[in-house]
């Protein structure tokens, strides 16, 4: 199958003490950063000190680099017209000694592996980092919708952001054209105020205009039960069954089909196992819920000309998988046209996949060294990933219309404000419980400050089947349809007793219905967190393998 299943500061006298050429503002509005102390630039893999003129500017040969001051924020502008620009990085004096945590975000879903450590100048926090130190929290980021990919480093007596400016495994060619390559904002919570909280308001300061749903989303979606071994048939019968323990009429779930209705190689055709997508959709409307698709943007045909697809990288894929160049405009217009057409047939929800791992051939797990394998480049070299990333995006989100649309494997800051809902972590599973466990629990106890900030965070399924402990699935269940966040359930029909049934429907219930988002009262110390604040009441949970 195409779809894998992978395994205010309260004393100005403290803030002087606190921060070196900073300034600051609570996380509940916008802040600013002073001038970095060092500014550098990657070519040809090598780092070169940029020379500072007059603070707000840094040259060196044709590389100039300059930081601007918003109103809440500070813009950095790369100009670069001769050079293969891989990379730009700031540096600013920080006394980063009296933080004993450090929690940073991932580049696109999480892989069960977010928690609070303690600092290591090693590690990259992609996208923005935070700082405890027992009372209050230090909050360095970007806006999300940046041009590059952001990470920040915190080192002794310092902290680093780097902007990377690649195209494909290379240097952008950015002639003539200034680069808006991101703007910086940062944040000191208030004194006490909890870390949970503090990266909740924060991500509102990162992500200032949102593209949510109209409505709590919830309802079904069929990968966790057949796994691409789908029908017309199985679709009708699960949407068919769960309905029955639907109780909203105001807000109608979803039915989603995953993977295994198209073509192998071509998602505008559908294959004889469903004939006829507009009468599959039809068919799901008339049980009363809302019908939902999973595509591949990038895949390519058997028969595309050479021209269209992108190089061959290592690691990426099977032998036989072609990928679009997403440079090329004749493929960006292919994925317009197939998000048109799922609109065409009557669907109402596009979940959209694989994308970063078509670009890059790598999991976001796997880019702690490199984004993707260096030395390769795609058709149009002026463009960083970023910039490819959001174009790419951009295209899917007009095509869609009114069609929500999730997205899965997909950069999350590049997705927050374009994408209704995201999913934020990889696959849970129907078969494991530990593989939920890791994905799931660890996932939404570190990315639920982006649910309705950045988007609706969706913390994947709930796999109701005979391979997983039915104790351990009514907690997941439990706890992603009290916290706010999306829930989808895929329940093997033949397992759903009347106790099972029961749960479904509370849990349907109280999914339509908007609550506040959860908080977990213990993600400082546990990676799975146990202990959590849901609906203003404190349910605990037993996550043991």
């Amino acid at each position: 199958m195409l779809r894998r299943n992978f395994i205010k500061l309260s004393a100005a006298g403290v803030a002087s003490v606190m921060y070196s050429r900073l300034t600051y503002a609570t996380v509940t509005g916008g802040s600013l950063i002073s001038q970095p102390d060092e500014a550098w630039a990657q070519v040809a893999g090598q780092w070169i000190k940029l020379t500072g003129k007059g603070g707000s500017v840094f040259i060196h040969q044709d590389i100039r680099v300059e930081i601007k001051s918003g109103a809440n924020s500070r813009a950095v502008y790369v100009h670069a017209p001769l050079s293969e620009l891989q990379a730009v990085k700031l540096n600013w004096k920080y006394q980063t000694e009296k933080y004993s945590k450090i929690l940073g975000d991932h580049w696109e879903r999480s892989y069960g592996d977010l928690a609070w450590r303690a600092p290591d100048a090693n590690v990259k926090k992609p996208w923005y980092a935070l700082l405890y130190d027992g009372k209050q929290t230090a909050c360095f980021g970007v806006k999300t919708g940046a041009n590059t990919i952001c990470y920040w480093q915190v080192k002794p007596g310092s902290i680093e952001l780097t902007m990377d400016t690649q195209s494909g495994g290379v240097g952008v060619k950015l002639g003539e054209r200034t680069l808006h390559a991101a703007d910086i904002v940062t944040g000191i919570s208030k004194l006490h105020e909890s870390p949970y909280s503090a990266l909740t308001n924060f991500c509102k300061v990162m992500c200032t205009n949102p593209r949510l749903p109209k409505q709590p989303v919830y309802g079904i979606n069929d990968w966790y039960v057949v796994y691409g071994k789908n029908s017309f048939q199985t679709i009708k019968d699960q949407t068919a069954a769960m309905a029955e323990m639907v109780t909203s009429t105001v807000n109608r779930p979803f039915s989603v089909i995953d993977d295994g209705w198209q073509q192998p190689d071509d998602f505008s055709l559908v294959n004889d196992k469903f004939k006829d997508m507009h009468k599959t959709a039809d068919e799901i409307k008339s049980h009363g819920m809302r019908p939902g698709l999973w595509t591949r943007p990038l895949i390519a045909r058997r028969d595309d000309s050479k021209t269209l697809l992108a190089p061959k990288i290592p690691g990426r894929g099977q032998d036989d998988e072609l990928i679009l160049d997403p440079t090329v405009p004749e493929n960006i217009a292919r994925v317009k046209r197939n998000i048109s057409l799922y609109k065409q047939w009557g669907y109402h929800m596009v979940k959209h996949d694989y994308s970063s791992w078509d670009i890059f051939g790598k999991w976001g797990m796997q880019m702690n060294d490199n984004f993707t394998t260096p030395g390769w480049k795609f058709h149009d070299q002026t463009k960083t990933n970023a910039e490819i990333i959001n174009n790419l995006y951009g295209a899917i989100r007009e095509s869609a219309g009114d069609m929500y649309l999730i997205g899965c494997n997909t950069f999350s800051h590049l997705s927050a404000g374009v994408f209704e809902l995201n999913r934020i972590g990889d696959d849970t599973s129907g078969r494991e419980w530990a593989r939920t466990r890791k994905m799931g629990v660890n996932t939404l106890g570190f990315r639920l400050p982006q649910n309705n900030t950045f988007y609706a965070a969706d913390g994947d399924c709930v796999g109701l089947t005979k391979y997983i402990p039915w104790a351990k699935n009514r907690q997941w269940m439990q706890l992603l349809a009290e916290s706010g966040s999306p829930l989808f359930i895929s329940a093997e029909l033949d397992i759903l007793d009347n106790e099972k049934k029961a749960a479904i429907k509370q849990a349907f219930t109280d999914a339509a219905g908007v609550q506040p988002n959860g908080e977990p009262l213990d993600w400082l110390t546990n990676q799975f967190p146990a202990r959590w604040k849901l609906n203003n009441r404190e349910v605990n949970f037993n996550w043991d393998i």
